[in-house]
Order: C-alpha cells, then structure tokens, then sequence
C-alpha cells in the first residue's frame, strides 16, 4: 500500500526511485511526455523525477503505479517484481524498447518533438476550397524547443494545412504547407487561414480603422476586398494565423 504525504526520502532513494520510474517507462515504450500528462505534472517535472533531482509525492506515484500496473513494492523499494501479479520481471529497455533512429542510425528522443495533425484540407491561395469534416491524414512532426521557444504557442492550438492556388504566388505557393495556430483568431496584420462562405482561403489580412478588415492576394490578378467581422454577410470565421510553411523545390 502506497502512504500518502510526502515520501521525503535520501538523495540516493530518489535516485533509484527515479531510475525504477524511468526504468518501467521505458519497458513500456511510453513516451516521457505521456507519462508526464497521466499523472499531472510538466515534462520538466516528470524528468527531474527520472533523473532523481526532486522527489515525487506519493499520490503521483499511486496515479503512475495504477495507470500502468506497477508493483508498489518494486516501484518504491525494488523489491519484487516490476507488474503486478507477473511472474517474470519486464525486459529492461535495452531489451525491449522500441527504439526510434535517424537515417544514420542514431537513437531519437521522441520526446524532443511534437506531432501535429496534418488535414487534408486545402486553403485556396486563389478561389476556395470547400471545407469538409475531415480527420487527420497524418502528422508531422516539429522540434517541441522551437514550438515552445520561439513559437510560444500551445502544440494543441497547431495543425497543418496545405495551399492551393495561385493568388498568394510569390509569398505562398501552389502545394506549399502551412502551419496554423487556431488560438490566433483577431487579425492585426499579417497571413491568416479564412472561412468564407464555407470555403477555405489564405490571404493577407490588414486590420483598419473602425475594425473592419482588408484581405489582400499577392497576385494583382485577385482583387482586394473587405470585410467587417461584426457584420460579414455571410458566413466567415477566421480560422487562425499562418505561423510556418514549407516548400518543395
């Protein structure tokens, strides 16, 4: 039975509990930041954990111990098994982790990255394209330190789309993808996802006087226009920022 409060242990205990939670994380092939989210603390919590530089509160260890069907007694003490009512003792990592590589063959830390959902939706650089209730295709990953550092934005808020068309030629072209962060849905200035009549469109956008909006193609061939968000006429959302993209050359 697992006490509750603190477990206030010697450096050397939380040195060892550190590496048994490690341990039975990476039997399992549980990413870092999945354990991190089931019981309810950051990912720098959780590593500070593993690497026994703070001490975990009984409570967490409970919540981790049932998510995963640890034994107390081994995950506490190292004494008995790692699973509950097992009668041979996990593999260690080295034996059955799944180990992800690069090209070249050297180990990737999973958790170094995020995965965003990547739609099979195009927003029309030119004259829309309708949206559809779709589900992922698949993800693509991005670095979580440039997400976290330079993006500042919540992986959550983020998916990918691709662009079709040619009114934003020059600055965003035909196939190109672009990252959106939904979270970003009042325009100042800059490239922005729109829903238009219940189309997808990617366009510049400037905010004006009085809060009506000028939505502006790069092609001089696609006229500009404006919309006033309090009162559109129609159907229109902004769907949210343009915050990356990536070309094929």
């Amino acid at each position: 039975m697992l006490l509750s409060g603190s477990l206030d242990q010697p450096e050397s205990n939380r040195s060892a509990l550190g590496s048994r939670i490690r341990e039975a994380r990476e039997a399992m092939g549980v990413p870092r930041i999945e354990a991190a989210n089931v019981v309810g603390v950051s990912l720098s919590t959780f590593q500070a954990w593993e690497a026994g530089e703070r001490e975990p509160d009984a409570t967490k260890i409970s919540i981790y111990a049932k998510k995963y069907g640890l034994a107390a007694d081994w995950l506490l003490f190292g004494e008995g098994e790692m699973r509950k009512g097992s009668t041979d003792k996990v593999a260690s990592s080295s034996d059955s982790q799944c180990q992800c590589c690069d090209t070249l063959g050297n180990p990737v830390d999973l958790d170094e990255f995020v995965f965003i959902p990547r739609y099979n939706l195009k927003a029309a650089a030119g004259h829309g394209a309708a949206v559809a209730g779709e589900k992922p295709i698949f993800s693509m990953s991005f670095r979580r330190y440039w997400i976290d550092n330079f993006l500042r934005i919540d992986p959550k808020d983020l998916s990918v789309l691709s662009v079709k068309g040619d009114s934003m030629e020059g600055v965003l072209n035909d196939r190109d993808v672009i990252l959106v962060n939904h979270a970003d849905t009042s325009p100042t200035t800059g490239l922005y996802v729109l829903r238009i009549e219940g189309d997808l469109l990617v366009k510049r956008v400037q905010k004006l006087p009085g809060g009506k909006l000028e939505i502006m193609s790069a092609n001089e061939a696609y006229r500009p226009f404006e919309i006033d968000p309090a009162n559109p006429g129609g159907d229109f959302a902004v769907v949210g920022r343009v915050v990356w993209f990536g070309r094929q050359l």
